[in-house]
């Protein structure tokens, strides 16, 4: 095992046009976010934990229990690896806000596994490590699809195709995603993330659609057969940069989730004091129910307006930032920008009771 020190960071990331059929065998458009998890890993006498003012020292194995807290994330990814607990301080943040479509927790999960791999000396490939990640989160934490892990450990903006990746089989069995980045390809990004300041818990949105989907209802299994399809007309007007067209297929996309009980009354509000607003098109930013929304504006400052009158919590600008990043700590100087980054994201940080 290696003694060195590593801060791991890893960005959110916020669904355009497509979600959530990266359960179904899919395709989505999404966007990373500047909002990112960051995380930690130094060598240490004994294995703890150390987030928003809270330390859990693991001295016994039952301390490694999952038990709903917020040490979880870095418990679900040990247990996945089968590691025994290596004698390392572990800690980390998260300005991505938590419970709201944006990954937060896929993304600190992604921070943390590839900051313990780095630490233990274990290299694997990107699409593992995604998978990896994927699956630690699928099988410890809450019920989820591909396109989270993937996007933050990728980052950017990315056309994904998850074919084949519906029957959610033991990790190692199915095909790697298809990642196509797109973000070289376009040079405007024009969205606008509004939160509703309402957490979910995604698993309560997945799922009762999972199950109605697993039984063959027609209304889902067509509703998300046409969602994929939107997002592949959506790539086409992404690359064209035919907003106007974009948004129609977004305001699409939502409808559909909203008619499958994915939406409320609070994400509709926000939906249409955008379009009101002038925006091209708005939907579900994530699963549905609470959390976060995405409008498509080329004019944002009315549209951000707007959203605020109406409620918003918390206003990002999702823009592709890179995706997972490992970096060595050699120095004082660089222990310090660490713990910098750390506190910084404190600061900002949104964590679960």
């Amino acid at each position: 095992m290696t003694t060195e020190t590593f801060l791991s960071t890893a960005p959110g990331r916020s669904s355009i046009i497509g979600n959530p059929t990266d359960m179904y065998g899919g395709s989505v458009i999404s966007c990373s976010t500047k909002e990112r998890a960051a995380v930690l890993i130094e060598a240490s006498e004994h294995l703890s934990f150390e987030v928003a003012g809270r330390k859990c020292v693991v001295r016994d194995p039952r301390d490694l229990t999952i038990d709903g807290g917020v040490f979880d994330v870095a418990k679900a990814v040990l247990a996945f690896l089968d590691l025994d607990a290596p004698r390392s301080s572990i800690k980390w943040s998260c300005d991505i806000p938590f419970s709201a479509g944006l990954s937060s927790s896929s993304a600190m999960v992604v921070a943390i596994m590839n900051a313990v791999l780095a630490f233990v000396g274990r290299s694997e490939h990107i699409f593992v490590r995604a998978e990896m990640a994927r699956h630690a989160e699928l099988r410890h934490l809450v019920f989820c699809g591909y396109q989270d892990a993937y996007m933050c450990t990728f980052g950017g903006l990315n056309y994904m195709d998850f074919r084949d990746k519906e029957s959610f089989s033991d990790f190692g069995e199915d095909p790697f995603a298809t990642m196509e980045p797109l973000h070289t390809l376009v040079e405007k990004h024009p969205y606008v993330i509004a939160h509703t300041g309402k957490r979910r818990d995604s698993g309560s949105v997945h799922n009762p659609i999972r199950e109605r989907w697993l039984r063959g209802e027609q209304k889902v299994v067509d509703g998300y057969r046409r969602i994929a399809q939107l997002a592949r007309e959506g790539k086409r007007a992404l690359l064209r940069e035919d907003w106007e067209h974009l948004g129609r297929l977004m305001v699409k996309n939502h409808k559909i989730q909203s008619d499958l009980g994915g939406a409320s009354d609070r994400v509709d509000s926000l939906i249409q004091a955008a379009l009101s607003a002038g925006a091209l098109g708005a939907k579900l930013a994530g699963a549905g129910k609470g959390g976060t929304i995405i409008a498509l504006t080329l004019d944002p400052e009315p549209v951000i307006s707007a959203l605020r009158e109406a409620g918003a919590s918390r206003i990002l600008i999702p823009e592709p930032d890179p995706g997972v990043t490992v970096t060595p700590i050699g120095t004082p100087r660089e222990r310090e920008a660490a713990e910098k980054e750390l506190l910084d994201r404190s600061a900002k940080e949104d964590v679960p009771e």
